[in-house]
């Protein structure tokens, strides 16, 4: 350390040290509050995060530093569902208590949703509206469920449906709640996947049901898809694990939001 006056000023070091322990307690730091809390210039700041990213050790954007890169690309099916397994089964398993006996639900496409469709009992009749292959070849073998298979362009890496013709078809529904999995948990950006097409049909989703749960593992938080789907403002309940930040967990529910964290 070196003095400055009656102030203790921190070295290089010290601060690089600092700034990763804020991130990890806090997520995401702003390069205003780094200067005001080290009594450094902001160009001071970001002279300090540019070497802590070029040491991979941290991610700049938009004004503040974050522990990772948000941006994540394309990936195939056969690749996702080999990811949190147990906190997708748990997530899943939650989200099936939230079915009511006669209900008419929206579930989309992803490796979480196939879990989801696998931990479904149903009691009595039920109606599920699908873009997913997968919930589609599951749920039809279930007495009591009746599936309505959205039509249109078939994705290979998500094995699921999109395209105007599925869109079209959801806007003669009107269902109870929609189940979504997401690519990308942002504060700021709000929800995304990796695909136009699907964050396209997933609006449309959103329109045609009266809730919206979304099933997201703890990897997805502070993640961006290329595609926003919508903003947390029509989001009901989000169902995650306990690895999920607690700062995320917290911002989100004094937007309104409904945060269920089961234990993974």
């Amino acid at each position: 350390m070196s003095k400055n006056g009656d102030e203790v000023l921190l070295n290089i070091k010290e601060r690089h040290n600092m700034i990763l322990t804020l991130l990890q307690q806090e997520g995401a730091v702003p390069v205003a509050k780094l200067a005001v809390q080290f009594k450094v210039s902001e160009v001071t700041i970001r002279k300090d995060l540019s070497l802590l990213e070029q040491d991979k050790k941290l991610y700049r954007a938009h004004g503040c530093a974050i522990l990772m890169s948000p941006y994540i690309g394309d990936r195939h099916v056969n690749e996702k569902e080999k990811r949190s397994i147990h906190e997708k089964q748990v997530i899943a398993k939650r989200a099936a208590q939230l079915i009511s006996n006669n209900d008419s639900i929206i579930i989309g496409s992803g490796t979480t949703m196939s879990f989801f469709a696998g931990a479904i009992e149903p009691n009595g009749d039920m109606t599920v509206i699908t873009s997913s292959l997968n919930v589609t070849s599951m749920l039809s073998q279930s007495k009591g469920i009746d599936v309505i298979q959205l039509g249109g362009i078939a994705r290979s890496s998500s094995l699921s449906i999109v395209g105007p013709f599925a869109e079209q078809m959801l806007r003669h529904f009107s269902c109870n709640t929609l189940f979504l999995g997401v690519d990308g948990i942002d504060l700021e950006f709000g929800l995304t996947t990796t695909n136009l097409l699907e964050a396209s049909l997933n609006e449309v989703m959103i329109k045609s049901a009266q809730k919206v749960v979304i099933l997201a593992d703890s990897s997805k938080f502070g993640r961006r898809g290329f595609s926003k789907i919508c903003d947390f403002d029509v989001v009901d309940v989000i169902i995650t694990d306990d690895k999920a930040p607690e700062h995320s967990v917290e911002k989100l529910r004094k937007m309104g939001v409904e945060v269920i964290v089961v234990k993974g």
